[in-house]
């Protein structure tokens, strides 16, 4: 019968740091993504070069809140 403690050897390992590292970039990808189609569809007379500094700003932005 327990006594209301648990080993904690018996409990699954959950690495909550790699998870959180792994979840962030992956809300990056698909934020720089989802800006990348908005960018195209809103500005489309955008040069290569414009569209990539924008994309970049962005990401460092993205990256700053995260």
């Amino acid at each position: 019968m327990s006594d209301g403690n648990f080993n904690r050897s018996l409990l699954p390992h959950t690495p909550y740091a790699s998870g959180m590292k792994a979840g962030k970039q992956i809300a990056k990808m698909r934020a720089v993504e989802t800006f990348r189609q908005a960018l195209d569809r809103l500005c489309p007379t955008l040069s290569d070069e414009e569209r990539r500094l924008e994309v970049e700003r962005f990401e460092h932005e993205v990256a700053a809140r995260l």
